[in-house]
């Protein structure tokens, strides 16, 4: 049997919890380019790929990545 440690937890999709506990939000300097492989080659498609998310946040208006994905939906 293989113990995970305890602040993870196979349902995150990737993410981690914090010292908190609570799950960390991606940070504005991660790249469109890599969120592209989360949610698809469309996602920010008029944006560069070496751009980052706080910067695209920032142009669009939204406060964080759920809010962007939201408002282009």
């Amino acid at each position: 049997m293989v113990l995970k440690p305890r602040n993870q937890a196979s349902n995150l999709d990737g993410r981690h919890r914090n010292e908190n506990g609570e799950i960390d939000r991606k940070h504005g300097n991660t790249l469109i380019g890599t969120l592209r492989l989360t949610y698809g080659e469309n996602f920010a498609a008029d944006r560069r790929a070496n751009m980052k998310l706080g910067t695209l946040l920032q142009e669009s208006g939204a406060t964080s990545l759920s809010d962007y994905l939201r408002s282009t939906q």
